[in-house]
């Protein structure tokens, strides 16, 4: 199945400033999500960002700062976006708008993206995640999330995957704005 930007939403789950360095191939998953972001915000394609404990993990790493002002963003504790109820409340609302297409993108892809992707299948909505936006300590743990996520019917994109099926068609303002990101 393809994306379709008007039933998609975007999560960018848990990338924040003191996890981030802990992370094996961090400065892709920044640069990645950086471009699904502005993605989103040239698309109007709704987003929101999770933030595992705060105050022991920070904020949201300041190279994304400039791209979620405008996005609503979660404090949580669960390691699952899914089990923070304002947080599943607000991704079940844009969903019932009819977008139940969510892409996730973040850390630590074996825990807090794994359990949200899971968690998410489970309540219908049609998941994707972002293979090359997504980033645990080791990459053996990133492997297994990769590998959990297609035995359970999570679809598995890149980037430009998600960007290209967003935008459909080529030739417009939008995409040569976009396609700018990937060159």
């Amino acid at each position: 199945m393809l994306l379709e930007r008007q039933k998609s939403q975007f999560l960018l789950i848990d990338m924040q400033e003191r996890l981030l360095p802990a992370i094996t191939g961090g400065e892709r998953v920044v640069k990645n999500a950086g471009i699904l972001l502005e993605t989103c915000k040239v698309l109007k394609i709704p987003a929101a960002v999770s933030e595992q404990y705060r105050k022991g993990l920070g904020a949201t790493v300041p190279a994304l700062q400039g791209h979620i002002q405008d996005c609503p963003t979660f404090e949580k504790m669960h390691f699952s976006c899914a089990a923070d109820e304002a947080l599943l409340n607000h991704l079940t609302a844009i969903k019932d708008r009819g977008r139940g297409q969510i892409v996730l993108a973040g850390t630590e892809a074996h825990v807090c993206v794994a359990q949200t992707a899971l968690e998410l299948k489970h309540l219908n909505f049609e998941v994707f995640v972002a293979a090359d936006a997504i980033a645990s300590r080791t990459g053996e743990n990133r492997n297994l999330a990769l590998a959990r996520f297609r035995c359970n019917g999570i679809e598995v994109v890149s980037t430009e995957m998600v960007l290209f099926e967003w935008l459909h068609v080529s030739g417009t303002g939008e995409f040569r704005s976009l396609s700018k990101l990937i060159k």
